[in-house]
């Protein structure tokens, strides 16, 4: 899907980048081919050809962070595909709503080959080196709950230079509600063993860990984990389902004249 991206290219906005996507062009290779026999409104041709080598370097070298600052934030679910082995998905447990009354409890991240979960009062110092080892973040919600309570916790937080929160992606192609609704709804993602589990129940079951009581903190762990993995098959749908809405077939018309 990053091939097929030009939001990233100077002068070419949604519009033009839809525009082109009609007539045929379809990659960063079919737009090399197009300025060869028209310049895009109001960008000269070697500035484009510059920005497409330097996507291609970035590419190569694995450098997310650089696409990551170049597409605009609702646009970061095109990296996953290239860049799924730099991803990391994330869900943490908190004892309040407000990062200024509560606490973090559990954190787990899934990525690279690897499901890790963090704990308080055991190794939960050890998450911002752990995090900063991925360039893609993805969270349910994280924009709003998960990075700002982190952020509070870990002021120096190394979150990734793309950031692909779910909730607001599965609502552009059409699911709301939260996270466990929308599982059941798509038939993805497993909760054995952990059925039942809200977010009250975590707290409690903080609660009860605290106070010693033997298993609290395994369910707790296992609810999290449910939670961040089950994240995994809901942006591969979201991605491939917004990828096949958008982008048309080789077979769409070519080369006509683009207005941004």
């Amino acid at each position: 899907m990053i091939r097929s991206t030009f939001l990233h290219l100077p002068g070419i906005g949604p519009q033009t980048e839809a525009a082109l996507w009609r007539q045929g062009v379809l990659d960063w290779a079919d737009l090399r081919r197009a300025l060869t026999e028209r310049e895009l409104p109001r960008v000269p041709r070697s500035r484009i050809e510059r920005e497409l080598n330097a996507s291609e370097v970035a590419l190569e070298e694995r450098r997310v962070g650089w696409f990551g600052q170049c597409l605009p934030v609702e646009e970061a679910w095109r990296l996953y595909p290239e860049f799924h082995r730099e991803t990391a998905f994330l869900d943490i447990e908190t004892t309040g709503l407000s990062p200024y009354e509560g606490i973090v409890t559990v954190v787990t991240v899934h990525g690279g080959g690897t499901t890790r979960s963090f704990v308080a009062d055991e190794d939960l110092e050890e998450l911002p080196a752990w995090l900063g080892k991925f360039g893609i973040l993805v969270t349910f919600n994280g924009s709003r709950f998960d990075v700002p309570f982190l952020r509070v916790r870990f002021p120096e937080l190394p979150v990734p230079a793309a950031h692909v929160d779910l909730r607001f992606l599965l609502y552009r192609i059409g699911y709301s509600g939260g996270l466990k609704r929308i599982e059941q709804t798509l038939r993805l993602g497993s909760r054995s063993g952990v059925e039942g589990v809200d977010g009250l129940e975590a707290v409690r079951l903080w609660e009860e860990h605290r106070r010693g009581r033997s298993g609290s903190l395994e369910r707790l762990v296992r609810y999290n984990r449910a939670d961040t993995v089950n994240l995994e098959p809901l942006l591969d749908f979201a991605v491939a389902e917004l990828g096949r809405r958008i982008l048309p077939s080789r077979t769409a018309p070519r080369l006509e004249p683009v207005q941004n």
